[in-house]
C-alpha cells in the first residue's frame, strides 16, 4: 500500500538521480549463456558510442551570453539577454552578458559551463580568441547558438562544424509549423508534435542531419520561402569534446516573452552545459512503429488487462497488467528506441524478443525480456535499465544519465542474436547475453497496473541489413489431412491470425507444406504449436517439391514455440510430424519462414 505522496516520492527520486554512488559491478540473477555470441554492428550503427561519463549531469551555475555583431544587428538581442537573465534567476545560475571579444581567453572561459552566442553576426573573434574558444570546447565546454549564430564566422571551419550549418537565406517573417522530432529532449519535450509560431525562418547552406541530432524541423508546406525540403531548425551534437545546441528560432522580440520558446532555450542551455542528460547522437535510418498518430497506434494490439490512451502523440497507461505489442512483424538484429516518462514512483517496461503472446501478457515475461522502468525497486535487477530479473544496470552510469520522475527519458535497446545492449539518454548502462531465444521476436510496451502510470512516445526501429520477412504469410499450403468436421484448414497456419490454426487427422504421420512462390535463401522456421503438438518431427526444404532435404530433426518436442535455424535455399518448406504428443492430431497456430529473396 502506498503511504507516501507521489510529490514527495518524485522529490526523493529526483535527488537520487543526481547522485552516482559507487557500486559493485552489475549483479546477475540468472546466468548468461555463452551460446550465440554478439553480432558485430556494421554500417551506421558501428559509430563510436559515448562513455558512461559522456551524459553525466552537473549542476548549472554560470553562463556567458555573447552578442557581438559585425554584420546585421538584431533588435531582439536585448530581449534575449533579459530572457536568459530571467531564466538564470529562476533556475539558480548566474549570467554574464558581454559584447567584448576580449572575454575569450582560456582562463576567463573556464568559469562558464556554456557560452550562448545570441544572434552574433560576421567575424567576431580574432585567431587568438578562436583558439581559446576551441580549447574551451575541447575541455567539455558547452555552446548554445541562437538564430544568427549561424550567420557568423564563415571563414572559421571549426565554428561551422560547431554550429552545425551556416545561414544561406530567409524569406519574410511569417507563421510556420515546426515539427518536433525529439519529444524526449529536455529542450523540446514540453512542445506539441506540431508547433505553429511566427519567426524568421532560416534556410541553411547544407543539411546538418547526418552529423547532429535533429530535435525539430520545419514543415515547408506551411509557409513560403523554404528551400531545403528536409529542413532541420533545432539540433544538438557532441562536438570535439564539448556539446553544442542550436536553434534557428529567436529573430523576433516576442520570442523571448513566449514561455514555449524560453523553456526550449533553457533546455538548450542545460543540454549544452550537460546539466541535464541528453542524447545528442545523430539519428538516421529509423522506421517509426508508433509516431504519435492514431493510425500508427491502430497497428498495435493489446494483450491482457488495461489499455493506453492517446493524446498529443503520447501513450498513457490505463490499468493493467497488460502489454501493447507490435504484431505486424517480429524483428531481428536491430536498434529499438523508445521515449518514456514516469510521473512518480511508477512502473513500466519495454519488451523484446517474444513470440505472439496470444492475448497472454505473461508469455513475453517468460519467453522474451523486459527492459525495466522502475526507479525504486529494492532488487537492482528490477530497476530502471535492468534486463528484468537477469542483469542489473551499471547504477553509477544510470544515475548520471537518468532524468528524474516527471521528465522524459529515452532508451536505445540493441539486440543482435542473444546479445542485448541498453543505452539511457545516449549513455550505455547495460550489456547482457541471454540464454533465451530472443534473436527474432516482437516488441511491446507494458502497462503494469492501476496507479503505476507510464507514458511512451516515438517508438522507432532500425534493422541491420534487410528486415526479417515472413515468406510464408498468405502463401499456398498443402496438408495431408484436416481434422474431421472442423474448419482448421492448412491456410490458417499462414494467415497471420494467431486465433486460427491448422489441425490434422488423429494419426501419424502428417505434414504441412508451404509454397513460398519462388526460391529464397532460408534462415529460420518458427512453429507455434497448440496443445496438440509434435514430439517428433522433421523440417524439410525443396526447390522443386520433388527432391527434399531435411534441415532439422526434432525428437523431444515439448510444444509451444519452436525456433529452428535453417540454411540453404528452397521454394517449398515442409513440416512432417511423426509422433503426436496427444491422442489428437497435429495442431499449428502459426508456421512462419524467414529469409531473403535470391
Amino acid at each position: 500500500m502506498r503511504t507516501v505522496s507521489r510529490a514527495l516520492i518524485a522529490l526523493v527520486l529526483a535527488a537520487m538521480s543526481l547522485v552516482a554512488a559507487p557500486q559493485a559491478p552489475p549483479a546477475e540473477a540468472a546466468p548468461a549463456s555463452t551460446a550465440d555470441p554478439a553480432v558485430a554492428r556494421t554500417g551506421a550503427d558501428a559509430q563510436a558510442r559515448p562513455s558512461a561519463t559522456a551524459g553525466a549531469a552537473a549542476p548549472l551555475t554560470k553562463v556567458l551570453v555573447f552578442s557581438k555583431t559585425a554584420g546585421f544587428r538584431h533588435s531582439a538581442i536585448p530581449a534575449g539577454i533579459a530572457a536568459v537573465q530571467k531564466l538564470g534567476a529562476a533556475n539558480g545560475f548566474t549570467v554574464t552578458a558581454s559584447e567584448d571579444a576580449g572575454v575569450f581567453t582560456a582562463a576567463n572561459l573556464a568559469q562558464y559551463q556554456a557560452v550562448i552566442w545570441l544572434s552574433t553576426t560576421g567575424d567576431v573573434l580574432n585567431p587568438t580568441q578562436q583558439t581559446a574558444f576551441e580549447s574551451y570546447v575541447a575541455n567539455g565546454g558547452g555552446y548554445v547558438g541562437v538564430h544568427a549564430a549561424a550567420d557568423t564566422e564563415y571563414d572559421w571551419p571549426w565554428y561551422g562544424g560547431l554550429v552545425g550549418a551556416y545561414f544561406a537565406s530567409h524569406p519574410a517573417t511569417q507563421p510556420a509549423t515546426v515539427k518536433v522530432e525529439d519529444r524526449a529532449s529536455v529542450s523540446t519535450s514540453h512542445l506539441p508534435q506540431r508547433w505553429t509560431r511566427t519567426d524568421e525562418w532560416y534556410n541553411y547552406r547544407a543539411n546538418p542531419r547526418s552529423a547532429v541530432k535533429v530535435l525539430a524541423s520545419l514543415d515547408e508546406t506551411s509557409y513560403s520561402g523554404g528551400t531545403m525540403g528536409d529542413h532541420p531548425i533545432t539540433w544538438c551534437q557532441d562536438y570535439r569534446g564539448g556539446r553544442s545546441w542550436y536553434t534557428g528560432l529567436g529573430h523576433t522580440e516576442e520570442s523571448y516573452a513566449d514561455p514555449a520558446f524560453t523553456t526550449m532555450l533553457l533546455g538548450g542551455i542545460q543540454t549544452a552545459a550537460r546539466a541535464k542528460a541528453a542524447d545528442c547522437r545523430p539519428e538516421t535510418g529509423y522506421t517509426p512503429l508508433f509516431d504519435g498518430s492514431q493510425a500508427s497506434l491502430d497497428t498495435w494490439r493489446q494483450a491482457g488487462a488495461g489499455s493506453f490512451s492517446l493524446a498529443d502523440g503520447t501513450l498513457s497507461s490505463v490499468g493493467g497488467m497488460g502489454l501493447l505489442w507490435y504484431p505486424v512483424t517480429p524483428f531481428a538484429n536491430y536498434s529499438l528506441k523508445a521515449d518514456w516518462m514516469m510521473p512518480g514512483d511508477d512502473n513500466g517496461g519495454v519488451f523484446i524478443g517474444f513470440p505472439d503472446p496470444q492475448g497472454d501478457p505473461w508469455k513475453p515475461v517468460d519467453l522474451g525480456h523486459e527492459i525495466q522502468i522502475d526507479a525504486s525497486d529494492g532488487d537492482p535487477t528490477r530497476t530502471t535499465g535492468s534486463v528484468y530479473s537477469f542483469r542489473a544496470p551499471d547504477t553509477a552510469a544510470r544515475a548520471a544519465a537518468l532524468n528524474p520522475p516527471g521528465t522524459w527519458n529515452s532508451y536505445e535497446i540493441a539486440v543482435h542474436g542473444r546479445h542485448v545492449e541498453i543505452w539511457l539518454n545516449g549513455v550505455k548502462i547495460n550489456d547482457y547475453t541471454s540464454n533465451r531465444d530472443i534473436a527474432l521476436g516482437h516488441i511491446g510496451l507494458q502497462n503494469d497496473g492501476a496507479g503505476l502510470d507510464i507514458n511512451y512516445r516515438n517508438v522507432r526501429i532500425k534493422q541491420d541489413g534487410a528486415p526479417a520477412t515472413d515468406l510464408a504469410r498468405g502463401k499456398p499450403v498443402t496438408v495431408t489431412s484436416v481434422e474431421p468436421g472442423s474448419t482448421h484448414v492448412g491456410a490458417n497456419a499462414v494467415d497471420g491470425d494467431s486465433t486460427t490454426r491448422w489441425g490434422s487427422a488423429y494419426s501419424d504421420p502428417q505434414s504441412i507444406t508451404v509454397d513460398l512462390g519462388g526460391v529464397h535463401t532460408l534462415q529460420r522456421v518458427r512453429l507455434n504449436w497448440e496443445t496438440a503438438h509434435a514430439t517428433a518431427y522433421t523440417v524439410q526444404t525443396s526447390t522443386d517439391n520433388v527432391t527434399w532435404r531435411t534441415v532439422s530433426t526434432v525428437t523431444a518436442g515439448n510444444g509451444g514455440l519452436d525456433e529452428i535455424a535453417v540454411s540453404g535455399t528452397g521454394r517449398y518448406v515442409r513440416v512432417q510430424g511423426t509422433t503426436r504428443a496427444t491422442q489428437y492430431g497435429y495442431s499449428l497456430w502459426d508456421l512462419a519462414v524467414y529469409g531473403t529473396s535470391q
